[in-house]
């Protein structure tokens, strides 16, 4: 199994390529101090960026984290994202698709896309909604 800093990195450098061939230009803040990934110029703003991995947590549905978690001094922390980046961008690799959520959409420790069910509800967060085609929302 591999760790989750492994997979931190490969959605990174996956989430990279995919804003470059979507022709934005991409920054890469200096270090791992920062609360977020990436700086992307969509050609009229700058939006950081925190890049996420997604998981199935049950049939239909995609979870990942809205905080980060991290170790200091032996103790185990959770800090949100909250007026510290402007979107998730989150890589699914049960379908290879990358999904742009606002950071002011995101809910506060982890959120779920769903991408069937057989009711609709408003408060599901629908998964199609999400996805991105190269074009910053």
């Amino acid at each position: 199994m591999r760790n989750s800093k492994a997979v931190g990195d490969e959605t990174e450098a996956r989430a990279l390529s995919e804003l470059i061939v979507s022709d934005h230009s991409v920054s890469v803040p200096f270090g791992d101090n920062d609360k977020y990934d990436l700086i992307v110029d969509d050609g009229t703003a700058l939006h950081q960026i925190q890049c996420k991995t997604g998981w199935s947590n049950k049939a239909e549905t995609m979870r990942f984290n809205t905080h980060s978690q991290t170790t200091k001094d032996g103790e185990y922390h959770e800090d949100t994202y909250h007026d510290l980046i402007d979107a998730f961008l989150v890589y699914y690799p049960d379908n290879g698709q990358f999904y742009w959520i606002d950071a002011a959409d995101a809910t506060e420790q982890k959120m779920e896309l769903r991408f069937e069910s057989e009711i609709d509800h408003p408060s599901i967060n629908w998964a199609p909604e999400y996805e991105f085609d190269g074009t910053i929302p």
